[in-house]
């Protein structure tokens, strides 16, 4: 079994551009945006349980902010295994972790972050 829990140092760089991309965008009220910024954070940290966590922390908080109660509901059952399952290596590559989608369906990932994801 393959346990993940170091998150290579070259993902961070784009990992944590992602994040600053969607509070630029949400300071700046343009939600959709900022969810494409989150959901491309959740593609590259998936895999490690610490990165996955925190984006799906941030995908809950941001459904409270625009009244997305079923965002709020779906975010709740990723925190509680979505860290676990990167933690041993069961994650459904791809998926951009918000609640419009299923939680284990495999999803493509975009180009960009297909040539990200093979560097590190």
């Amino acid at each position: 079994m393959n346990f993940n829990y170091r998150f290579p140092k070259g993902l961070k760089p784009y990992y944590e551009k992602e994040l600053e991309e969607f509070n630029f965008q949400l300071k700046s009220s343009h939600y959709q945006v900022a969810w494409r910024h989150l959901e491309r954070a959740h593609i590259i940290g998936q895999a490690y349980p610490i990165q996955h966590f925190r984006v799906h922390w941030i995908m809950l908080k941001f459904g409270f902010r625009i009244k997305n109660y079923r965002e709020v509901i779906g975010q709740i059952p990723r925190l509680l295994v979505g860290g676990v399952k990167s933690f041993v290596g069961k994650i459904p590559v791809g998926n951009t972790g918000g609640a419009n989608v299923p939680p284990l369906q495999p999803m493509e990932i975009p180009e960009d972050l297909k040539i990200i994801l093979a560097k590190a």
